[in-house]
Formats: structure tokens, sequence, C-alpha cells
């Protein structure tokens, strides 16, 4: 019987020891993109997730935040000859890169964020429905609104920032057809990105024409969007990560995407040897997108808002709804 245990003892220690040596054997890493991790915005979605993945596993993440476009392949690059066995590149902007060093190092594996049109047997990539979370957002905002006039600000002037306009619009339609919706992009550069001095001058020029509730997808930017509504005693819509806190009280809700999920997902089946190549697309139904709900908005979220929000979640998962994608024709119909 001893000896039995003895052996038991010894396969099960030996179990562990393979365990950790595959925990060991992962070596992770993440490129940041313009605006870095704690943009409060769409790289400090993707830092949460890594954050978790490393307080659930003890493995540390290698992390590089590009500040010019030129850094981007050569982070990649660098991350992959420094031993990275996974790299996760944030944002569309990086999909030249990933695809380059991808085909150089065959044996990485590699995931992209916002990317869903390349070609590799090591790469995943993952695109949102955007345009599901904003119309949830855009049927709060037309309920929010006292003037029947709201704003969104985009960053980029991009189809990707498009299809959030488009979404945004279709939910506020959806509640009030007579309701009008400013639009603003901020640049055609990546600088549109970081410019929170011209999120808030378009901000200001669409509240002067009678907007109450402006919904911003830009990034640093949208800091600038969320600062001039709460100096107007308006109000604004966070985007990415939950930026109600920013300014609690002027912040109705957040269109959440949930680049977490993607960051956590990558590394951990990775790490579980559950890693695919594949094109992942979350919305709605797979917890991909969302509203938020907090302390710092229940103020502001009536019985009404949250029952419509709801009902029109249920609809898009039933299918009874089907959000208008601008990217599927260039076209927003609403």
């Amino acid at each position: 019987m001893r000896k039995l245990t003895a052996i038991m003892a010894s396969l099960i220690g030996a179990v562990v020891m393979m365990a950790s040596a595959s925990a060991a054997d992962i070596k992770p890493a993440v490129v940041y993109d313009m605006g870095g991790k704690f943009d409060k915005s769409f790289n400090e979605g993707v830092w949460n997730g890594v954050k978790k993945f490393t307080e659930e596993t003890g493995i540390k993440v290698m992390e590089f935040e590009v500040t010019n476009p030129t850094q981007r392949e050569q982070a990649m690059r660098r991350m992959a000859e420094r031993g990275a066995t996974v790299v996760l590149g944030v944002g569309f902007a990086q999909a030249d890169a990933i695809s380059a060093v991808a085909a150089e190092y065959p044996d990485v594996q590699f995931s992209i964020i916002d990317v869903g049109w390349l070609d590799a047997p090591n790469l995943r990539q993952y695109v949102f429905k955007e345009h599901e979370g904003s119309y949830l957002v855009g049927v709060a905002a037309a309920l929010a609104s006292d003037t029947g006039k709201v704003g969104f600000v985009g960053g980029m002037d991009i189809p990707l920032i498009s299809k959030f306009a488009c979404g945004y619009v279709g939910g506020v339609k959806s509640v009030n057809g007579n309701a009008e919706v400013f639009q603003n992009m901020t640049g055609t550069t990546p600088s549109a990105w970081n410019d929170p001095a011209k999120g808030a001058e378009l901000t200001k020029s669409q509240i002067d024409r009678g907007a109450d509730v402006v919904y911003h997808a830009a990034g640093g930017t949208g800091l600038g969007v969320i600062q001039a509504a709460a100096d107007a005693g308006k109000l604004a819509i966070g985007v990415d990560s939950n930026q109600n806190g920013i300014a609690p009280g002027s912040v109705l809700t957040s269109m959440l995407k949930r680049v977490d999920v993607a960051a956590y997902e990558t590394f951990m089946d990775a790490k579980n040897g559950n890693f695919t190549a594949e094109i992942k697309a979350l919305g709605v139904a797979e917890g991909g997108v969302d509203w938020a709900q907090d302390e710092n908005n229940a103020s502001l979220i009536t019985a009404e808002i949250k029952s419509a929000v709801a009902a029109a979640r249920a609809d898009i998962l039933s299918g009874k709804v089907v959000v208008h994608d601008f990217m599927s024709d260039s076209n927003c119909p609403y």
C-alpha cells in the first residue's frame, strides 16, 4: 500500500511538474498602439485583459507601447526575437506589421484585434460587431435627450468608425424617427485618435446646434468630448472601456467593446493549447459588445431607458432586429 501511495505521489508530482513546465513554456507579448495602455479607452481595455491573465496565471506578459508608426513592425519582430511564443497586436493599424512578422516566424502564434482580412496559418483575428453595441447606446441617447438632437464624434475618418456611427443612428431612430444626429470625424490621419482639444471643439459645436447627448468613438480624443459635454451640463457616451467614471453624472453610459476578452482569451488559449488561427467575430450574442451600468451613471438610467435597451438587446439576440453593418456596403440606411 505504501509503495502504491509513493507511486501515486510520484505521478501526481510529475503531472504538476508538466503543468508548470507548460505554463513556463508560454512567453506572451502584447504591442499596444498609439495612445498608450492607459488611454482610458481601447488600449486600456486590452491591458485589463492582459492584467486578468497575469493575475490568474502568474505569467508575466512582455509589453511595448508604440509611440510612432515605424515602431509597430520593429516591436513585433523584437518580441519574436526575445522568444515570445504568442504575440498580440492591438488595432487595425498593426495589420501590415503583424502580417510581415507572422510570415517570418511561423512557429510563433500571433493574434490581432480589429483585423479580419489577413491570411496566415499562425494568426488569430478578432473583429467586433460595434454596430450592435452602438445601436444599444443610441436607444439610450434618444430616450435621454430632451431636444431630440444628439451627436457623434468619431476619431479617424475610416469605415470602421462609420460602423459605430451608423449603428448609433439606427438605435436613435428606432426610438425617435424624427431625431437629428450630428456627426463629425476628427481627422484623416492617426493623430485623430489623440486630439482631445479637437474633440472638445467638435462637441461644443454640436451642443451649440442643440445636441444634448454626444457619443464618441475617438480614442484619446474622446476625453475632450466627455469633458466638453460635462462642462456644458450635457451628456456624453463613452466607448470601448467603461468611461462612466471619467465624469460621473455626465456620462450617460459607455459602449463596451470587450477587447479585454480578446486579449485574455488569446493568451489563455495559447497557455492551454487551444489556440486556433481563425477570425472571431464578437457581438451582443458573444458577449463582445454591451452597454455599461454602474454607480457613476445610476442616476441617469431611468426605468424607461433600462427597459428599452433590454428590449433592443433581446431583439438583436432573437434576430428580430438586424443592425446594419456599414462596412458590408459602405452605406447607412437609417
